[in-house]
C-alpha cells in the first residue's frame, strides 16, 4: 500500500482511536462527529485491509496490525507535529494533562512537592496518576496512554529512556514489643516470623530474582532480597509469606496487630515509626539499594513539556 494513496489525517483519527479506545472520546479529541470518526476509520480500514479497531470489554481492543503500526503513526505524527510547532512550551500558560502512573510510593514520596511546584510555576496543568501495579503499564506507554512511569526498574530496551529520582534503601519494620526487637537481630530469628510483602504487580508472576519481565522493561515487584536469597540458596530456614498486597499503604496497620515483618523502602518505613506504632530493626547484613526513576519512551525525547516535566520532577526529589 502506498502512502500517496492514504489521508493523512486518517491517522489522527487512528492516534486518538488508540488513545481513547472509543469513537466518541476520538470524536471530543478531535472536535468532530462520531459518525465522521466512524466514517474515517472505515476508510482506513479499506486501506489498510484490517480490522484495525474491534469491539471489546474495554472498548475499542486494537488488532495486532493497529498494535504493529501505533508505534511508527506514533511517531511520524510527532515528528510533523514539532516541524510545525511554533510555540516553545510555556509551563504558566500550559493546559497540559501529564498522565503518570506510579506505585503509592512514588505518590507519597515525591508527588507532593512535585504538585507544590506546579502549583507556583505551571498552576493551569494538571496530573492524572494512575496506578502501577497494572501488569499492562508498559504496554499503555507504548502505545502513549501514559507519558511517564515512575518506580524501580532492572534493564530497559532501546525504545525506553530513564531518569533516576531517588535512591532508596531497604528496612526491616515490625511492631513497637515485638520479640524480634529484644535482642540481636540475625537471619534465623527474622526469618522464624511470617512476613508481609509488597508487590506491585499485585500477582504471583515475578521471577524469583524479584522482577518481572514486561515487553523488555524489567520492572521490580518487590523488594525483600532476604526473602528472594534465602529462597535462591533453599536455606534450611525460609521466610514465610503470609500476606501479600499490591500496595505498601496497607503495611503498618498489618504489622501493629500482628508478629508479621516487612520490608519497606526506609522513607516509608520512617514515616510509618513516625505514626507511632512501629520500630526499624537492625540489619543483620547490609541493605539493599536501589534506584527510583521515570522512564519514557523515546519518542518523547522531543516532546519539550515532557522534558520540562521531568526537570521539575528531578527537583522536586531533591528534596525529598
Amino acid at each position: 500500500m502506498s502512502l500517496q494513496r492514504i489521508d493523512l489525517n486518517l491517522f489522527r483519527v487512528f492516534e486518538a482511536i488508540l488513545q481513547h479506545r472509543s469513537v466518541t472520546g476520538a470524536a471530543k479529541m478531535l472536535g468532530v462527529t462520531p459518525s465522521a470518526v466512524s466514517h474515517a476509520l472505515s476508510r482506513l480500514r479499506r486501506s489498510l485491509d484490517d480490522e484495525l479497531f474491534v469491539h471489546g470489554d474495554d472498548g475499542m481492543e486494537p488488532t495486532a496490525r493497529a498494535l504493529e503500526l501505533a508505534p511508527s503513526i506514533r511517531d511520524g505524527l510527532g515528528r510533523i507535529d514539532d516541524a510545525l510547532a511554533a510555540k516553545p512550551f510555556v509551563p504558566s500558560d500550559s493546559t497540559r494533562a501529564f498522565r503518570i502512573s506510579a506505585t503509592d510510593y512514588g505518590a507519597v514520596t515525591l508527588l507532593p512537592g512535585l504538585i507544590r511546584r506546579l502549583c507556583e510555576v505551571a498552576p493551569q496543568v494538571e496530573l492524572r496518576v494512575f496506578p502501577c501495579n497494572r501488569t499492562d503499564v508498559v504496554r499503555h506507554l507504548d502505545e502513549g496512554r501514559i507519558d511517564l512511569v515512575i518506580g524501580w526498574f532492572a534493564d530497559l530496551p532501546q525504545r525506553m529512556r530513564r531518569t533516576p529520582l531517588l535512591v532508596e534503601k531497604e528496612a526491616i519494620v515490625v511492631r513497637r514489643g515485638h520479640p524480634l526487637a529484644e535482642g540481636p537481630v540475625t537471619l534465623e530469628r527474622l526469618l522464624h516470623f511470617p512476613y508481609v510483602v509488597v508487590e506491585v504487580t499485585g500477582s504471583e508472576e515475578q521471577g524469583t530474582d524479584g522482577f518481572m519481565d514486561e515487553r523488555g522493561v524489567w520492572r521490580r515487584v518487590w523488594i525483600d532480597r532476604l526473602l528472594i536469597e534465602t529462597s535462591a540458596k533453599e536455606e534450611d530456614v525460609v521466610g514465610h509469606v503470609a500476606v501479600s498486597l499490591p500496595h505498601f499503604a496497607a503495611v503498618p496497620d498489618i504489622l501493629s496487630g500482628t508478629d508479621m515483618v516487612a520490608t519497606l523502602p526506609e522513607r516509608l518505613a520512617r514515616r510509618a515509626v513516625e505514626q507511632g506504632t512501629l520500630t526499624i530493626l537492625d540489619l543483620p547484613y547490609e541493605p539493599l539499594i536501589v534506584s527510583f526513576d521515570a522512564i519514557w519512551h523515546h519518542r518523547a525525547d522531543r516532546d519539550a513539556g515532557l522534558q520540562w516535566l521531568l526537570g521539575e520532577m528531578a527537583e522536586a526529589a531533591r528534596s525529598v
